[in-house]
């Protein structure tokens, strides 16, 4: 009698899971979601609506001129998330790695108009806009919004160090003449640097550009600004 009784209270519980459970099935399979679920509709296969990005303050000014000799200015981003390095062309050790890693992140998120990179060369003497569009063909740069940019090494050189405080220098000591850190700066839509903080609560700032973990970081926040 009691293992009746056991066998009836099964049978219930599996009834109520299906009458639950099975239309959410079926109304998920028909409306092509069943894989896009909070864990598998994401960009490196973390939640990317786990954490709130910092907002730094404003990106600094610029007007340059890019491969195509034209003037690029902060209004040519406005309304999209960019990220932004300082770079240079003929430069044998770090900026192969980081350009690599740009161009992963253009080719994640190609064809979206939202998006778009900035790469500013430190030696503007050599890296006029024939040469930088020449060293964008040899990247395979195909993105309408990657601007390589040149101009005023003074200005450059400002809008670096002082402007967003990413050290760039001169060196004949080290390999290429040249010293800067492989750092990238995430920009969003209305013109802001952002960034997500790290595992004692402190904003990064800026991403590591040689790392792969940098890297992931920075898609997933990316991801972000773009939804937002």
């Amino acid at each position: 009698m009691l293992k009746n009784k056991s066998y009836i209270g099964i049978s219930f519980i599996i009834l109520v899971f299906g009458i639950y459970a099975v239309p959410k099935i079926i109304d998920r399979v028909q409306n092509n979601s069943i894989v896009q679920g909070n864990r598998l509709d994401q960009v490196g296969g973390s939640n990317t609506e786990d954490h709130k990005l910092v907002k730094i303050g404003p990106a600094p000014k610029f007007e340059l001129i890019n491969q195509e000799n034209k003037k690029i200015t902060n209004d040519f981003y406005k309304g999209k998330v960019y990220v932004l390095e300082f770079f240079f062309a003929t430069c044998p050790s770090i900026c192969p790695k980081m350009n690599a890693n740009m161009i992963t992140l253009q080719n994640t998120y190609f064809g979206n108009p939202n998006f778009g990179i900035v790469s500013i060369t430190i030696d503007p003497v050599h890296d006029t806009p024939e040469v930088l569009k020449q060293h964008a063909k040899l990247l395979g740069v195909k993105s309408a919004n990657w601007n390589f940019l040149t101009g005023d090494k003074e200005a450059i050189y400002n809008l670096s160090n002082k402007g967003f405080n990413i050290y760039v220098g001169e060196n004949n000591k080290v390999a290429g003449g040249f010293e800067h850190s492989g750092l990238f700066a995430l920009i969003d839509k209305n013109g802001n640097i952002r960034c997500r903080k790290d595992d004692y609560g402190n904003p990064i700032l800026y991403y590591d550009g040689l790392e792969k973990k940098g890297v992931r970081d920075i898609q997933q926040d990316i991801q972000i600004l773009l939804k937002e």
